[in-house]
């Protein structure tokens, strides 16, 4: 095709030493006929281009047979490349051979097959080997240009693009006879122009079953199809299957992918029909004025540049392109002719100026269809009246059903910084009978927004709150987020209570009450107070407003009485993730980012959030709340009822975990959810924490997605979550920020109603309508997450972008390396929470080397490729191998776009982690704790409970007048030594 195509070029005298296969030659001839034949005769007998045939089907060495049902053009390929290989060890490798080729799947093949020979497109040829030939890449410019105005006169002639979709009838037909397959298309964001996976939704015969996604290559085969879309696939012969491209790939438009190998083949198909369009807004740039200009002759109709890449380009008919050249803006596709290269579309609005800080959060809401409007005064008129001159006050009517705590519990919150909308709270206490009840408290939220009232229709559609980097648009109004449903300290509120009453030793469940209540809330703490109080830190009181201005006597014993609460909860939270280990409970790992802004909304810091032991103490009761909820309504309901299952994830989901973890010796069995467990457990480099953390990483990525389900839509066995190791799961604890904690609260409320003052319908939804609900709300809590993470990659790139001589230092720092590619490698930035691609060839085709103080330069050479390592080898003789889980130092790039959002990118500039200080490194690691500090922690509960009680108070005198805290355990004295021992004693005597 390269002869063909491009034998001008050929033609051109500085082209000099090329050797035409005698495959390619006959190709010419057959394909081209005589002309183009000749043309290429009088080329090669051109002594100015010393250029030679090579009868390579003549040849014993090179000649290869065409298999049994090769196509003519895959047999051509395959013989070229053999030959070329055979000359390369007939010239006994002292010289490059490169293949120069426009098959894609070629490139993609052979690239990086055998050391020596460079298998690349006839572009890359020009770039990397005749750069200043001025007049190849003018005429190869021309040519291109001549082939793109063939394919627009095709389309101007109505020539047809695509295949017609069957009718609905033929799909449903073959669906069922298992001819086709349905399933939903998600495309390829890095490959949008070739790679597209069409994930199952349901089996066709028994005969079609398959247990993976099926792989759509290319545009014609995804048939007008468009990311989201539901579609019936026919799968192609196995002869045709193909794999998935392994090589890392910039998100380009280009319809080239990078040239690299593949990976096995897996099941391959073609879309034949459109079961259900989920076409959406789509936030779209105007290409720039020469783009627009060169796009055709009618001016009004312009082909716009949707903000997602697995979006196809939209063509609409506008004549304000000129006006709006720098504004996001949103259209809608209307159409998609089987004639026409891309869908037809109209414009909606605008949103805003490109880089624009609201425009950019616009477009994100657009993107995941999140509407934020203002509540209507119609819901408004629906909230009870609460003002500061004018607090809401409980009801005497209501006082008298519910369960009043307001003085016989000590209740409190436990929330991050700055949290407004806090919907749950806890309690513990002795009870008189010596055995202890722990509760939960559960904002009543149901309480004030009626079954089907303006206020609840609109809750259902926003699904949930949407959290973003700087920002939350609240699912109800915030007189009752972030007022009257809100467990505030010191004031009277509605809520819903579970209470279980333990055994004082074991803690063992003896009984479980769900009550309506009222409650007062004592304490409203932060994470960061809690656990200081916990770990027995003095300095944290004073963040503490309640208890402030109170006299020195009454403050010691609430202070101590709070500590007894924060620390018999982590002792029974302790018991309960003790009893969830053995059953299988998995710890995951997932990378959260708290973007730090100042009061200009302008981001002057990133960093990792730290897990905090207080974290995990909320977040076992929370769970065990969610557990008991969901066994008390599933009994009542047992098809109507609201639960959370995570299925158990596909075995072949977890390969790269595996080869991972056997790179560094170690094995994971992925039979059950409890030898996951314990295979991460015994995971742990005791040099290298990150190591565990990244395999939980890998483990977190290879899970299904949790999702609510209506009971009455699968069988009891499917309830199961994996990752809690739990039967039954909901979610009943955060009715204020999802709408589906508020269906469990009405069908909770009818499960455990004494007598019957509304009809059971007013709580409870049908099997049919709960499922249809529940798509929904899975739909929406998805939109959230992909918001969330795409808002925190935006202010990312604003705190990369803006930086100067003084702040260039952040931008350098410590990544290791996760995963190997054929053309570079995958790295995790611990300090930053980034991921990303690091690439070892770049566009030119230059390779990464590192020179003698292990800093990196790009030279001319070659990249091989093995299961845990790969190794960059230059035309010199210089080498270097980058190995799984090795520390490498990268700078951090912004890379921006006109068209598309902003990214991350990572360049590897030293072949050595970077050195970093020790308090960093402290705040960066989260070291998992050893045996010795396990057993440890057994004797620190026995000391607790002698404490407990011999009656000693927290704080003594020696504590108020030394500040120092006297330590409760063996196992607290244990850490505070290991703090003292991560101190850089050293860089204090230097100084």
């Amino acid at each position: 095709k390269v002869v063909q195509d491009y034998l001008e070029i050929l033609e051109l005298p500085e082209l000099k030493g090329i050797i035409f296969m005698q495959t390619a030659c006959q190709a010419v001839q057959h394909q081209k006929g005589r002309r183009q034949y000749n043309q290429l005769r009088n080329l090669v007998k051109d002594a100015r281009h010393d250029c030679i045939v090579f009868a390579n089907e003549f040849h014993q060495h090179s000649y290869l047979p065409r298999e049994k049902g090769e196509s003519m053009e895959k047999w051509q390929t395959r013989s070229i490349y053999n030959a070329a290989v055979w000359y390369y060890n007939h010239c006994l490798g002292q010289m490059p051979v490169v293949m120069v080729t426009e098959d894609e799947d070629a490139i993609r093949q052979y690239g990086n097959e055998t050391e020596g020979v460079f298998v690349i497109s006839f572009k890359n040829y020009l770039d990397n080997f005749w750069p200043d030939l001025k007049a190849a890449h003018e005429l190869f410019d021309s040519i291109l240009q001549a082939q793109r105005e063939r394919e627009s006169e095709s389309q101007e002639n109505n020539g047809k693009e695509y295949p017609e979709h069957l009718p609905v009838e033929i799909l449903e037909a073959g669906i069922k006879s298992g001819r086709y397959i349905q399933g939903i298309l998600h495309v390829n964001k890095h490959r949008a122009q070739l790679e597209a996976l069409v994930r199952l939704q349901g089996f066709g015969g028994k005969e079609t079953e398959l247990q993976s996604d099926i792989l759509i290559y290319g545009a014609r085969a995804r048939n007008r199809a468009i990311h989201g879309d539901v579609v019936a696939v026919e799968l192609l012969p196995l002869q045709e299957w193909k794999g998935r491209t392994v090589a890392l790939c910039e998100n380009e438009t280009e319809d080239k992918a990078p040239a690299d190998t593949t990976s096995d083949p897996m099941p391959t198909g073609k879309v034949v029909g459109i079961i259900q369009k989920n076409w959406r807004d789509y936030v779209v740039t105007f290409p720039s004025k020469e783009e627009s200009q060169s796009q055709g002759r009618n001016a009004q109709k312009i082909l716009v540049i949707p903000l997602d890449y697995r979006i196809p380009k939209i063509r609409i008919s506008t004549q304000q392109a000129e006006a709006l050249q720098d504004y996001r803006i949103v259209v809608r596709i209307d159409s998609w002719e089987s004639t026409s290269v891309y869908p037809n579309g109209h414009f909606v609005r605008v949103l805003g100026r490109i880089g624009d800080l609201e425009g950019e959060i616009a477009a994100i809401l657009v993107e995941n269809s999140i509407c934020v409007a203002p509540f209507s005064e119609i819901q408004m008129s629906e909230m009870p009246v609460s003002s500061s001159k004018n607090p809401w006050k409980v009801n005497p009517e209501e006082e008298k059903n519910r369960l009043d705590l307001r003085d016989t519990h000590v209740i409190f919150s436990i929330d991050p910084q700055g949290c407004e909308d806090v919907d749950d709270a806890l309690s513990v206490r002795t009870l008189p009978n010596g055995n202890l009840e722990l509760g939960v408290h559960i904002a009543d939220v149901t309480h004030f927004v009626a079954a089907n009232s303006y206020t609840d229709v609109e809750a259902r559609a926003r699904a949930t709150t949407y959290y973003l980097a700087d920002r939350r648009y609240d699912m109800l109004p915030s007189v009752l987020s972030a007022d009257i449903c809100s467990l505030l300290s010191g004031v009277d509120r509605y809520a819903v209570s579970v209470l279980w009453e333990l055994e004082k030793e074991s803690y063992e469940m003896l009984r479980v009450c769900y009550n309506k209540t009222i409650i007062r809330s004592a304490y409203k703490l932060v994470y960061e107070a809690a656990q200081g109080l916990l770990d027995g830190d003095t300095s944290v009181v004073g963040d503490i407003l309640e208890l402030k201005n109170l006299d020195e006597s009454t403050r010691r014993k609430k202070l101590a009485e709070l500590v007894w609460a924060i620390s018999k909860l982590t002792d029974i939270a302790r018991h309960l993730r003790a009893k969830r280990d053995s059953c299988g409970a998995l710890e995951l790992e997932g990378v959260e980012i708290q973007v730090q802004l100042d009061d200009k909304q302008k981001i002057y810091g990133l960093i990792p959030k730290q897990p905090l032991e207080v974290q995990d103490t909320v977040a076992e009761c929370m769970i065990l709340a969610n557990n008991w909820v969901a066994k008390k309504i599933s009994e009542h309901f047992p098809h109507q009822a609201l639960l959370r299952q995570h299925p158990p994830p596909r075995q072949e989901f977890f390969t790269r975990l595996r080869e991972c973890a056997s790179a560094k010796g170690f094995s994971i069995d992925t039979r059950s959810n409890k030898t996951l467990a314990e295979s991460l457990d015994k995971a742990n480099d005791p040099l290298d924490p990150i190591v565990n953390k990244l395999l939980r990483s890998m483990a977190t990525q290879a899970m299904s997605n949790a999702l609510y389900f209506s009971t009455g839509s699968c069988p009891e066995e499917e309830f199961h979550h994996y990752g809690l190791a739990l039967e039954k799961y909901t979610h009943f604890t955060s009715p204020i920020r999802r709408y589906a904690d508020i269906v469990v609260h009405r069908l909770l409320t009818a499960a455990t109603l004494n007598e019957t003052k509304r009809d059971v319908k007013d709580y409870v939804f049908s099997n049919k309508d709960l499922q249809e609900l529940c798509r929904h709300i899975n739909n929406r809590k998805q939109a959230a997450q992909r918001a969330q993470k795409q808002s925190t990659k935006l202010f990312r790139c604003m705190y990369f972008k803006d930086t100067t001589t003084e702040t260039e230092k952040r931008c350098i720092a410590d990544g290791v390396i996760y995963s190997i590619r054929t053309n570079g490698v995958l790295v995790f930035v611990p300090r930053y929470g980034i991921k990303g691609p690091a690439y070892m060839k770049n566009k030119e085709g230059l390779v990464i080397s590192c020179q003698g103080d292990q800093r990196c330069e790009w030279k001319p050479g070659s990249l091989h490729r093995f299961q845990n390592k790969i190794t960059s080898t230059t035309t010199t003789g210089e080498s270097v191998t980058l190995s799984l889980f090795d520390h490498i130092t990268v700078k951090i790039h912004v890379q921006t776009s006109r068209c598309h959002a902003d990214t991350i990118k990572l360049e590897i500039i030293r072949n050595a982690p970077y050195q970093t200080s020790d308090t960093e490194v402290s705040q960066n690691f989260h070291v998992v704790k050893p045996d010795l500090a396990k057993e440890v922690s057994q004797s620190a509960e026995e000391a607790q409970h002698a404490q407990e009680k011999a009656g000693v108070e927290v704080i003594d005198e020696d504590c108020r007048e030394y500040c120092q805290t006297k330590g409760a355990s063996l196992y607290q004295l244990l850490e505070e030594i290991k703090d003292l021992a991560l101190l850089d004693v050293s860089a204090d005597i230097r100084t």
